[in-house]
């Protein structure tokens, strides 16, 4: 019976829904049940001129399929002008906005309904979006990418809620937009030899081999930072070219480097199989290229020589021989490693649940060895996480093991930044202020290209009441990595409000919540997003902004938000009373 009522397909789905429409609805039902009636109707219609049919439509939201995925993407973009005109005859507080998510995926057919991952994802995508705006899957794009008339933008691998792998967003540009850095832009080469590693692929057919494959990428990355006469692009840069198909020479334009090194890497059994080559991004000639089939205890060996490879390759003459193995931080054993790779994936959600899995990882992998330094040091960053976003019921306690493990990693490996970085955060909280910035400087020192080291030493700055001297290392940093971690856009948020530059603090919390959100760290920025528009004189748009974050936590206070920022051990709180004034003025209480 089961086969007759179900059947699966692949289709185009389109999720949309209203922004605000609690809000709306609270403010006034009547004009909100009317707006939005003629708004679905309009959609509605948009969707059977482009050859789809509307699935569902409960509530402010709206499910429709299409055959074609590019009729899809298409009546997305008439559905955004249409209310985009509409909304122009409103006023501000009625506008009512749809954000739209598409996705290309596998559905259940039952009757006139559809289910699934396909549509699961779509609706996840859909509120990655802005209102007003599209945002589309890596299936989608990977559709259409070749097809003329539009711009996109990457916004990375997202984890969404029930979907057990990460998913590539983009978001789609709109005519009207003004230029932004996005992926086709060019920038200047630095006056030194320049490298992008663009992320292996996984050639295995077991896609559970990502995680390994992406460590593999950024234990070499980690190799070449520490090199002080080239310049790297950072991993999270990097990473944004994973799973496309580009040429070096569009790479080498958009990073502002001269040299790509590009690489295969299969795991089968307990052997490793990696092809990598060198290319000059100008010419796009291979300098260099070879292929290594080891057992997996010779990985190492492997990164140690595809790394001298490369930097001879680039002629940069350095002592290198055994000092790589004193600068690397590795670990022998294989499976410390493989644990510490799902480690490094999870700890970037900043989620409760997820920081305590991390934990329980890293403690396995040091377990099995009791010197690996960089976990040692990532086991004590999940401990000031405790501390930074109140998920311990003993901050103290948590801030002395997250010292203790500083300590002990630094001891067996003075060379990792990352236990410097460490070093430097616990300082801060300790209120011991040129230790902390000593610290930071030793971590850029040992690594004097990790954009991570350098942004820490920042945000370190910004703490100690140095925030100028923190907009030229968040300058430096974001330069190493032109499409950054989210958290940097947050630590140059925050530099530039503090200096009085709310313009740029603005435009930086704006591309922070593009990216993200929800979350403690979205409902952080947010506040601050408001403050910055106070202080222009922008109440309008702080109010907007103060709906929202009523709308994502609606037991928010002003108070709560002030006890969240004193978790920030800032060196003078100074700007607070300001800051709470600007929060009440904009409608918070």
């Amino acid at each position: 019976m089961t086969t007759e009522r179900f059947k699966r397909r692949l289709t185009a789905i389109l999720s949309a829904d209203a922004e605000g429409y609690s809000r709306l609805m609270r403010e006034d039902e009547d004009a909100t049940i009317r707006t939005l009636t003629s708004y679905r109707e309009a959609i509605t219609n948009l969707v059977q001129q482009n050859r789809g049919r509307v699935v569902d439509a409960p509530g402010d939201n709206l499910l429709a399929e299409f055959v074609s995925v590019v009729d899809a993407v298409q009546c997305a973009v008439e559905i955004q002008r249409e209310l985009t005109e509409r909304n122009a005859e409103l006023p501000t507080e009625r506008k009512m906005e749809f954000r739209i998510g598409v996705n290309l995926g596998d559905v259940v057919e039952e009757g006139k309904r559809i289910y699934g991952d396909g549509v699961n994802i779509a609706a996840r995508i859909e509120g990655l979006a802005e209102g007003g705006g599209i945002c589309i899957s890596g299936t989608v794009y990977d559709s259409i990418e070749s097809k003329p008339g539009l711009e996109y933008e990457y916004l990375g691998e997202r984890e969404v809620k029930n979907i057990a792998k990460p998913v590539r967003v983009y978001r789609v540009r709109m005519e009207a937009e003004a230029p932004v850095s996005k992926v086709t832009r060019e920038l200047e080469f630095p006056d030194k030899p320049s490298i992008a590693v663009l992320p292996f692929i996984n050639m295995s057919e077991d896609p559970k081999q990502e995680y390994f494959v992406d460590g593999i990428t950024k234990s070499i990355i980690t190799q070449l930072y520490k090199i002080p006469d080239i310049f790297v692009i950072h991993g999270s840069t990097s990473s944004t070219y994973k799973g496309k198909s580009v040429k070096v020479q569009q790479v080498g334009r958009e990073l502002g480097v001269r040299y790509v090194l590009e690489s295969g890497v299969q795991k089968a059994g307990n052997r490793i199989r990696i092809n990598a080559q060198l290319i000059d991004a100008a010419t796009g000639e291979s300098l260099w290229a070879e292929s290594y089939d080891r057992e997996l205890k010779d990985v190492f060996a492997v990164q140690d020589e595809i790394t001298r490879k490369v930097v001879t390759e680039m002629a940069v003459k350095i002592a290198w021989g055994e000092m790589a193995r004193g600068w690397a931080c590795v670990t022998e054993n294989y499976e410390a490693l493989d644990l510490y790779f799902q480690a490094d994936k999870l700890f970037m959600r900043f989620e409760k649940e997820s920081n305590f899995r991390v934990r329980e990882l890293l403690t396995k992998a040091i377990e099995l060895d009791p010197k690996f330094a960089r976990a040692i040091a990532y086991l004590g960053f999940t401990h000031m996480m405790d501390v930074r976003f109140g998920w311990t019921k003993n901050p103290a306690q948590s801030m002395k093991r997250a010292e203790e493990l500083a300590k002990q990693a630094v001891a067996i490996n003075d060379t990792d930044y990352m236990g410097h970085g460490l070093l430097s955060r616990i300082y801060t909280y300790k209120r011991q202020y040129e230790q902390a910035i000593a610290a930071g400087e030793r971590a850029v020192e040992v690594e004097p290209n990790n954009a991570v080291a350098i942004n820490m030493l920042g945000f370190t700055m910004t703490l100690a009441g140095m925030s100028e001297e923190d907009l030229v290392l968040q300058r430096k940093a974001m330069r190493l990595s032109p499409y950054p971690p989210v958290y940097f856009l947050s630590s140059a948020g925050d530099a530039n409000y503090l200096t009085g530059r709310h313009e740029a603090a603005i435009n930086e919390y704006k591309k922070y919540l593009k990216r993200q959100q929800h979350g403690e760290g979205a409902r952080r920025v947010r506040h601050w997003l408001i403050a910055s528009y106070m202080e222009l004189g922008r109440e309008g748009d702080a109010r907007v902004e103060a709906q929202k974050l009523l709308e994502q936590d609606p037991n928010v206070s002003v108070a709560a938000l002030i006890e969240e920022t004193k978790r920030f051990p800032f060196k003078d709180y100074a700007f607070l009373d300001r800051h709470i004034e600007l929060l009440r003025k904009a409608g918070l209480k």
